[in-house]
């Protein structure tokens, strides 16, 4: 029996940050050693952060990036590391360096490139073309990235044809809500069929409008979790995982065998790479002892879009934000997020009342800013309202009154947050959601003025429910933002559902068609109104100009806008 003491370094990393990543790298891999690791495993394009889009187009950043690699590798004494990389040569690859006592001993080039939704590598990369099955302290490692585990007969199937006992696949996935579960699934499916070890370090932070979870994950041959990595935050996870006969039992199991033989004869060629013959003499220090928790569905919704939102800040250089306070549901729950992510003292709250707003919301918004400790001021937009409507009075002239000086009104909230942003350096928080993103129920440069769209992917039922679940954990949002009717407050006695359907119908719909692609006969005959799905569905059509025009939000469905939903602004279909 042999034993190999993996570490999975599941890092936040920074696109384009090459020397912090680098020291990064350095950080957890000491740390891995000081546990008598005899295996590291870092990330997907470590170096590099990921996704680096059209930074890889530029020569000096290729080169960089590899003589980061190189500096890292020269301090990789008395353990083995895994680290993604950009491989260049006549082509760029997305590749994992193995360093081993201050050298790069080997390369494996990712073979399945994804080109659907937030990705597109064959863009950038080409595919690799071999397996190699590194010796790592006596035992066969296969290592491989991201999108090549999720194939069954691709190079994990290859790589424990040639007598891989443990695969290590770096990855970088981006979360959304439920992936995890799926994840998990494969995975273990993945170790049980080719009966190997398999150890999976994913990426964790914000980038741009993804955001990476983490929960590492290291499974047995037997397809058993043993040991993950925590979510949404940095981690060391760490396993013995023990060599013996079942691996070499399982791997000749003639249940697999056809599909082993096929992957063989369709698959790169495999190479073997010595590394090192066995692990160092002497004891391993304890493993440290972890609390390991799965977050439940709303609350891991909830930790996404805190992580995302601190890290598009931080990383891009800001240290406070400011958000329009109406007084809704919304704007409550972006501001609970800023305050989570962010810390009290760098969120500011603007009230902007008009004519039309009810002193119930500015009594809540003040409540809201109370209780989560933020900042709060109060800026009526009366006097710039009636400065518009006398600027435009002759223009305006034997017009109905309506809905272009409905939006003067969120106008005039927009200028007056990004005046603040100017004057302060601060990152203004725009508040609209998915379902109001979908419709078009947003003003351009009005309140979908800003920086960053906190919940721009969450549809308007599920903010409710990440408002309870907020609300479970210390109450901060005031009772009457949950039970009040949504209202733009915008002209008199106005409601969300005097435009919309409600949100109950509304969500659903929305979800059927932006992120399952079903037609209006499909939606129809899941049980909704014809006419009303007709409606919706017009409304997400013609809305796309505003949506290319939004900031970017954080992605936490399979489907969001921006990159993952990729439609034209002009086109004469009509769904049907």
């Amino acid at each position: 029996m042999r034993t190999l003491r993996v570490a999975l370094a599941q890092i936040n990393t920074t696109v384009g940050d090459l020397a912090g990543n680098a020291a990064k790298v350095l950080e957890y891999l000491e740390r891995a050693r000081s546990h008598g690791a005899d295996l590291v495993c870092f990330p997907e394009m470590t170096i590099p952060g990921y996704p680096p889009e059209d930074l890889l187009l530029k020569p000096s950043f290729i080169a960089e990036n590899q003589e980061r690699l190189r500096e890292v590798a020269q301090q990789v004494k008395g353990v083995t590391a895994v680290v993604g990389f950009v491989d260049a040569g006549e082509d760029l690859y997305n590749a994992a360096a193995v360093l081993h006592q201050g050298e790069v001993v080997g390369v494996y080039h990712k073979i399945y490139l994804p080109n659907y939704g937030v990705f597109d590598e064959d863009r950038y990369f080409k595919a690799g073309t071999t397996c190699p099955v590194f010796t790592i302290a006596g035992v066969g490692v296969g290592v491989n990235i991201c999108e090549d585990i999720w194939f069954p007969t691709g190079p994990v199937a290859l790589q424990a044809r040639a007598n891989a006992e443990v695969i290590v696949n770096i990855s970088a996935s981006p979360y959304y809500h439920s992936k995890g579960e799926l994840r998990r699934s494969m995975l273990a499916t993945r170790a049980e069929d080719h009966g190997v070890a398999l150890a999976y370090v994913n990426l964790v932070g914000g980038q741009d409008e993804l955001v990476f979870d983490g929960a590492s994950l290291i499974f047995d041959p037997e397809g058993t979790l043993v040991a993950r990595g925590l979510a949404f935050q940095e981690d060391l996870v760490m396993a013995d995982l023990n060599i013996g006969d079942v691996f070499r039992h399982r791997l000749h199991d003639p249940r697999r065998r056809k599909e082993r033989q096929a992957a063989i004869a369709q698959g790169p060629a495999v190479s073997r790479i010595l590394v090192s013959e066995a692990p160092p003499d002497g004891p391993k220090p304890p493993l440290p002892s972890r609390a390991e928790k799965e977050l439940e569905p709303v609350a891991e919704v909830y930790a996404a879009l805190v992580l995302g939102t601190r890290d598009y800040v931080t990383k891009n250089g800001f240290k406070k934000v400011a958000i329009g306070l109406s007084g809704g549901i919304d704007s409550s729950l972006v501001a609970v997020i800023a305050v989570d992510a962010l810390g009290p003292e760098n969120v500011t709250g603007v009230a902007m009342p008009s004519r039309y707003s009810a002193e119930a919301s500015l009594r809540d918004a003040r409540a809201l800013a109370q209780s989560l400790g933020m900042g709060f001021m109060v800026i009526p937009i009366e006097e710039p309202f009636k400065a518009y409507i006398n600027t435009l009075a002759e223009p305006f002239r034997d017009t109905a009154t309506g809905v272009a000086e409905e939006n003067l009104q969120a106008r005039i909230r927009g200028n007056l947050l990004m005046a603040l942003s100017n004057k302060f350096g601060w990152l203004v928080l725009t508040t609209g959601n998915k379902s109001e993103m979908a419709c078009g129920y947003a003003t351009l440069y009005g309140d979908m003025a800003g920086g960053f769209a906190v919940i721009k992917d969450v549809l308007k039922t599920l903010v409710y429910k990440l408002a309870h679940y907020r609300n479970s954990l210390g109450e901060v949002i005031p009772h009457n933002v949950l039970v009040r009717a949504p209202t733009a407050e915008l002209r008199p006695n106005q409601l969300d559902t005097d435009s919309l359907p409600p949100y109950d119908i509304l969500d659903p719909i929305l979800k059927a068609y932006v992120e399952e692609d079903k037609s209006l006969q499909e939606i129809v005959a899941l049980g909704f109104d014809s006419e009303m799905v007709q409606r919706v569905i017009q409304m997400v059509d013609r809305n796309e100009y505003k949506r290319r025009q939004s900031p970017p939000g954080i992605k936490i469905t399979p489907r969001a806008f921006g990159k993952d939903r990729r439609l034209p602004i002009t086109s004469g279909y009509r769904n049907r």
